[in-house]
């Protein structure tokens, strides 16, 4: 996506949505400030970190205190935050949530995938994973576990960084070549030590997809699960896509995830496009 803002003086080419710093926008008369930094104090809170204090906020985004208490004020009287008045700290609100539904709700490939998560989750005995990229992270926006013996099953909307992840180097293998650039340079400045760390897992990858069409992390992002992933085809101007299979290490014998998981998940992946109209 390029997006052009009107004063011509002021040029800015997004590769992909969210890679933006918002101060190199400072110029972009057609850009909000005060609503991207509402978005940043909102993307302060994670799973890890559920309540935060205004000083704590100023420190996650690089905002002023004072900013942040008149933004964490107004997210709090829209229903965005929730105040702990014995803590005098903040968490997520309502509002937050009630705005994830629709987007999950209009995204008419989950419904087409559902079936075919089932399937394949039954056939592999796997936790089948629909993904799709946010920022520098996978963010899972459907899950399947059809085995009670697989206690792996991530929330939908829990997140993981791009690179660790099987799902997220298929998710980058997905991009065009210039916005693959763009985003691994993103990556890179992002966390440099987590780039350098696993840069040789997307390397292998993508030599891996090239020759076999399936990307593998052998407990790369957590050391007792196996996973497997591909990308999935998607109508121009949906967001890419990705599916995986992920399995405990110790119930994957004898490498049971490239020898029987491989090619159910490259079906399953054909099926969802062919559904789509993309085959």
């Amino acid at each position: 996506m390029t997006t052009t803002p009107r004063n011509p003086r002021h040029v800015t080419a997004i590769t992909l949505p969210g890679l933006v710093d918002p101060h190199d926008l400072s110029a972009d008369r057609q850009f909000s400030m005060n609503l991207a930094r509402g978005m940043e104090v909102l993307r302060a809170f994670t799973a890890a970190t559920p309540l935060l204090g205004n000083r704590e906020i100023a420190d996650r985004t690089g905002l002023p205190k004072p900013t942040v208490s008149r933004l964490t004020y107004t997210l709090v009287l829209l229903g965005y935050l929730s105040r702990d008045q014995a803590l005098q700290k903040f968490r997520l609100g309502p509002g937050v949530l009630s705005l994830g539904h629709p987007l999950l709700a209009s995204m008419h490939v989950r419904q087409l995938a559902k079936p075919v998560m089932e399937a394949l989750a039954r056939q592999t005995g796997c936790t089948v994973n629909l993904g799709l990229r946010d920022r520098g992270n996978v963010v899972y926006i459907d899950s399947v576990r059809a085995d009670g013996g697989n206690q792996h099953l991530p929330d939908i909307g829990s997140s993981r960084p791009l690179l660790p992840a099987a799902i997220g180097r298929a998710l980058i293998i997905a991009c065009t070549p210039a916005e693959r650039t763009a985003l691994l340079n993103h990556l890179k400045l992002q966390d440099r030590a987590l780039f350098d760390r696993f840069r040789p897992a997307w390397e292998a990858d993508l030599k891996l997809f090239a020759a076999e069409g399936y990307c593998h992390s052998r407990g790369d992002w957590q050391k007792d699960i196996h996973a497997i992933a591909v990308p999935l085809k998607q109508p121009n101007g949906e967001p890419a896509l990705a599916m995986n299979c992920t399995l405990a290490a110790y119930r994957n014998h004898n490498d049971k995830l490239v020898h029987e998981a491989v090619p159910l998940l490259k079906d399953a992946a054909r099926q969802l496009e062919f559904a789509q109209g993309l085959r």
